[in-house]
């Protein structure tokens, strides 16, 4: 227990470094720190793994590249930040100032926006490919993002659906265990139908259900994602 504990401490000594400093190599965390190479090397393997620093490695002669650590925007989250509150505090501006009906349509403009982005990211893969690639940038997002293909979907589609022939087409469940915009979401519960709209905008060529949802005291968000026919295909951003 009491290593631990000791472990936690000394990598979170090295995320405050990182925050400080920017960036450092492992040799510099150890000599700040006092802990040996070897450790600060598994504690940096570790925070990498779990998302909260990268690295890039830089040529030094002929040696062996060197790694510069830094912060990820999940690691930077991990300081006490208000930036959710001033959101909510925003909007609850804009919707006294402006109207509720004339928020919704920018809060509508801006998934649009987002939408738009995704697709540029995305491109024109498969939509495995697509989902795949839509759970990485949410992940970047500091959203705790999964997907699993069709043996996954059978299994929760009779749940939803009792129309057994969707049992054979393409689909995927989109899995989120936390929502990066809780807070805002909480308040304005209608940037939860403006997302599920850009999901269906992002992937055009499926149609995507909401299949759970933290709002209504569920502790996930989940999507069904069906690819559609070649006649049910638009292009349309909503």
């Amino acid at each position: 227990m009491m290593e631990t504990t000791q472990q936690n401490s000394t990598k979170q000594e090295i995320l405050q470094h990182l925050m400080k400093r920017t960036q450092a190599t492992a040799l510099e965390l150890a000599e700040s720190l006092e802990v040996s190479p070897q450790a600060i090397r598994r504690h940096l393997k570790d925070l990498e793994t779990e998302g909260l620093i990268t690295y890039k490695s830089v040529a030094t002669g002929m040696g062996r590249p060197q790694h510069i650590y830094e912060l990820t925007t999940q690691g930077r989250d991990r300081f006490p930040h208000s930036y959710d509150q001033f959101a909510v505090s925003f909007l609850d501006t804009l919707a006294e100032t402006m109207g509720y009906d004339q928020l919704t349509q920018i809060l509508h403009k801006q998934w649009q926006r987002k939408a738009m982005h995704y697709r540029q990211l995305l491109g024109t893969g498969s939509v495995q490919e697509r989902v795949a690639h839509l759970v990485e940038l949410r992940k970047a997002e500091g959203y705790m993002a999964e997907w699993y293909p069709n043996e996954q979907v059978k299994i929760e589609n009779s749940k939803f659906k009792s129309d057994s022939t969707l049992e054979e087409v393409e689909g995927y469940i989109l899995i989120e265990h936390n929502c990066a915009i809780s807070n805002v979401a909480e308040s304005f519960p209608s940037v939860c139908g403006h997302e599920l709209e850009m999901f269906g905008a992002v992937l055009p060529d499926c149609t995507v259900e909401r299949t759970h949802w933290i709002v209504n005291g569920e502790h996930r968000c989940g999507y069904l994602i069906i690819k559609q026919k070649e006649e049910g295909r638009s292009e349309e951003v909503v």
